[in-house]
């Protein structure tokens, strides 16, 4: 995996944990802002309507005075907003430095106002004086009326401990000793209890709704569905993208596998289907240039074929009428000359094949070069007798004569531009080379007619021939020149041709890395 790549999705994955921390902190601190400002208003709410439903309040409770500085307010005092919440009955919690303070309006249009440091423990321990007060006044007969009544306005649950079990341990009962209530909770976010003593040695334990929890189960679900509905949508938003891409290469996959071998994958924005699009159509490139290669090459050959099959069933015929020795000795002879034709055509098809079709196993190993020129020079000089090939080497060329190459293959292309140049040239070829520290260069020139600008390309195209003559001294099998390119292309480097400025006929130039390079995709 390329390492740019990596660093972008891991750079967008980090942005997308930010983006999904960032939300899941600001959704929580909204939604509990808004719950804990609902929750400061309905908690205190029973005490609120019990105080407003008292004639004085603050004479009936002084202890609220000094403690939760219980006062009356004037509505004007107050904004318009507070004054109309306070008109529909509702109870108000205000922030400020001092603490939440809780407002209520009563009957008579009062405003009663209580500051609490900490609204739960406050309202609770309020509840608890509240409750010993009226039980210390009640007659034991009645005490059961009263604590139902206390228990359905406070919206508390109160209950005499009659089960010795049910005591709590010893330091809470201490603190009822000295005080006559203790207030105890097991958790921060478990429901608080008040234990109280009364007055004949009765004790009754108040038990306080749950308090406040930011962390409470709704809170927690609506984060993991807000965080796994953005994750869900970069997901759907990231599959989306890949999915229509890889539509699109299946699609042009299809129309491929249908017989339009010139469909094409489009450019594609996404770095990772835009490599899997390329090496598509890499693929589909090749393809379509390999069963071109196979059309033509059924075509060629079939042609190629015919005219030595036809020479041999004229000779067939000829021998079958032939009484003279010598005639039929030469028909024999034309007929194992076919043969020995037809052998080479297939022996070049199969080479050509080979390398058309993804190359042979190349096994590249560090071999002289320059024995391989003269091992060919040598060789053709035995078979083309006619004609002076000539072997011409650059200096120093002996200190960069070891390259990496495939021998026989290696031989075999020069083999191939030696023995044309040899039958095309008037008289004279010339084999010249230079090697240095990074390439290697082998020019072949003869002096013979050369080829045309306009062909320079064309020569190299399988079964081209710029003659039409088909008979076995001249013309060949049009896949020499095709062969040589491949083997350079296998080899890493190229094959051209120009005109030879010294002897004025062709000059075939191979040029490769003298080091094995990296091993090309095929073309």
């Amino acid at each position: 995996m390329p390492l740019k790549f990596f660093l972008k999705f891991y750079t967008r994955l980090i942005g997308l944990t930010s983006v999904v921390l960032l939300l899941c902190v600001a959704l929580f601190w909204g939604v509990n802002s808004v719950r804990l400002q609902s929750w400061q208003e309905h908690y205190p709410e029973p005490l609120m309507r019990w105080l407003a439903s008292v004639p004085a309040p603050s004479q009936h409770y002084p202890w609220l005075v000094s403690r939760y500085e219980l006062r009356a307010i004037e509505p004007d005092s107050l904004s318009p907003v507070v004054r109309e919440r306070l008109a529909y009955g509702q109870v108000v919690t205000l922030k400020n430095k001092m603490g939440p303070s809780v407002q209520v309006q009563s009957s008579d249009g009062r405003v009663l106002q209580i500051r609490f440091r900490d609204i739960y423990r406050d309202v609770t321990e309020a509840s608890a004086l509240i409750t010993l007060l009226h039980l210390n006044r009640t007659l034991p007969g009645e005490r059961d009326n009263v604590l139902g009544r206390l228990a359905g306005s406070l919206s508390i649950n109160l209950d005499a401990l009659r089960d010795p079990d049910a005591v709590p341990d010893t330091e809470v009962l201490e603190r009822v000793s000295e005080r006559n209530l203790s207030y105890y909770q097991a958790g921060r976010y478990r429901p608080a209890h008040v234990l109280m003593r009364l007055d004949d040695g009765v004790l009754i334990q108040l038990d306080m709704p749950e308090p406040f929890n930011p962390w409470a189960w709704p809170v927690i679900l609506l984060l993991i569905l807000a965080a796994g509905g953005v994750l869900a949508g970069a997901l759907l938003l990231l599959l989306r993208g890949v999915d229509k891409n890889l539509r699109a290469v299946e699609s042009v996959a299809v129309r491929i596998a249908r017989g339009e071998m010139d469909a094409r994958v489009e450019n594609s924005e996404s770095k990772l289907v835009g490599r899997l699009a390329a090496a598509f159509n890499s693929m589909a490139e090749h393809i379509q240039r390999l069963v071109g290669v196979q059309r033509e090459m059924i075509h060629a050959v079939s042609h190629e074929l015919r005219t030595p099959v036809a020479r041999i069933r004229f000779g067939v015929q000829m021998i079958e009428d032939c009484d003279n020795p010598n005639d039929l000795q030469k028909q024999l002879d034309g007929i194992d000359g076919d043969i020995q034709e037809l052998d080479e055509l297939i022996d070049e098809i199969l080479t050509y094949a080979r390398l058309e079709q993804g190359g042979p196993v190349f096994s590249l190993q560090e071999t002289s070069v320059t024995d391989i020129i003269r091992q060919v020079v040598g060789e053709q000089r035995l078979i083309h007798t006619a004609v002076a090939i000539n072997e011409v080497a650059a200096d120093e060329c002996e200190q960069w004569a070891q390259s990496d190459v495939e021998p026989r293959y290696l031989h075999r292309a020069l083999q191939n531009l030696v023995g044309n140049a040899a039958r095309y040239a008037s008289g004279q070829v010339r084999v010249s080379y230079q090697l240095d520290e990074l390439t290697c260069r082998v020019d072949v020139e003869d002096d013979g007619p050369g080829i045309p600008e306009e062909d320079w390309e064309k020569v190299f195209t399988a079964f081209a021939r710029l003659d039409d003559s088909r008979t076995r001294t001249s013309g060949g099998y049009g896949l020499g020149l095709s062969i040589v390119r491949r083997i350079l292309y296998w080899h890493g480097g190229q094959a051209f041709v120009t005109r030879s400025s010294e002897l004025g006929g062709a000059r075939f130039s191979l040029v490769w890395p003298r080091k094995k390079a990296i091993s090309p995709e095929p073309v």
